[in-house]
């Protein structure tokens, strides 16, 4: 596990980036590595895990850093939150992950534990996620730092402005790239660059894609990023109604022209949110490599 994130700044060769959660039980511990399996061939610049809420899933996370770097045989980036720790057991994660053979972390804030509506840092943990670049930066210099941006504001912020002022701290603090949340107007994605650029943000800003399994799954995922769904979209899902197959395919079309506009815009590639899924994932690849956009082989 000895890659490294790289933005080559290439038209020809965007990035490609899977985002994966960990698994709850063995099912889904066999269910992700069947979707692993699939989604190998695709070649991905990185995939990334998460990191449960107070640190629920560290030793999985862990674990699946490691699994998914050889699986993939491609640079790996864990997650990281604030939530639940101090600073010294921070400061041992991280090195962990180092040991591990990351050398790239995803430093997030986090959200609230399940049950409690706003975030309380530990009394000897840290505040924000700039604080977390920060440390990360001192413990691990070497290290490929990603922060996460809201085009359409963290649902806490009190303003866009004010949000983009806390994403050009963590840039200060040290981040050298940025992975948006869900979006699913790239007008709001290109005035994020546009805005973020203004306040002399010059690190690469990976567009973060869901495609749509479902509606009330999309709404909810929406509801909690402060996301929005322009009306043809919502046209689209009403039409297809209850049928699983129809919402999947308004998914995939969706995501494919998203992609498709975003890379002739100039976006330094997409980072895909897979929900550990590999089948709505590879018809959108397929869907994109018949455009000659990514110049990936894709399985059949």
């Amino acid at each position: 596990m000895d890659q490294i994130i790289s933005f080559k700044g290439s038209s020809i060769e965007p990035i490609l980036s899977f985002e994966f959660f960990p698994p709850k039980d063995a099912v889904a511990a066999e269910k992700l590595m069947q979707t692993v399996t699939s989604l190998r061939a695709c070649s991905p610049d990185f995939v990334s895990i998460t990191y449960g809420a107070g640190g629920s899933t560290r030793a999985l996370t862990l674990e699946y850093t490691e699994k998914l770097g050889q699986a993939f045989g491609c640079a790996t980036m864990p997650h990281l939150t604030c939530v639940g720790h101090s600073r010294d057991e921070l400061v041992e994660i991280i090195q962990s992950f180092r040991q591990a053979g990351a050398k790239q972390i995803m430093a997030l804030r986090g959200d609230p534990p399940r049950g409690e509506k706003e975030f309380k840092p530990h009394p000897s943990g840290l505040h924000h996620a700039s604080e977390l670049v920060t440390l990360i930066r001192e413990t691990f210099p070497e290290c490929i730092i990603g922060v996460a941006g809201y085009p359409e504001k963290h649902p806490e912020a009190t303003s866009l402005e004010d949000d983009l002022l806390h994403l050009r701290d963590k840039v200060a603090a040290g981040a050298d790239f940025i992975t948006t949340q869900l979006f699913f107007d790239n007008k709001i994605y290109f005035r994020f660059v546009e805005q973020c650029r203004d306040l002399g943000i010059k690190v690469p800003i990976l567009p973060g894609l869901m495609t749509i399994l479902s509606r009330p799954q999309a709404e909810r995922f929406c509801a909690l990023c402060g996301t929005t769904m322009p009306q043809s979209l919502l046209s689209a899902l009403d039409e297809a109604g209850e049928d699983a197959d129809a919402v999947e395919a308004v998914g995939v079309d969706w995501t494919a022209g998203q992609v498709l506009n975003l890379l002739d815009g100039g976006a330094p590639g997409i980072h895909l949110y897979l929900l550990n899924r590999a089948r709505p994932t590879l018809s959108l690849l397929r869907r994109l490599q018949a455009g000659l956009k990514l110049h990936r082989y894709f399985p059949q």
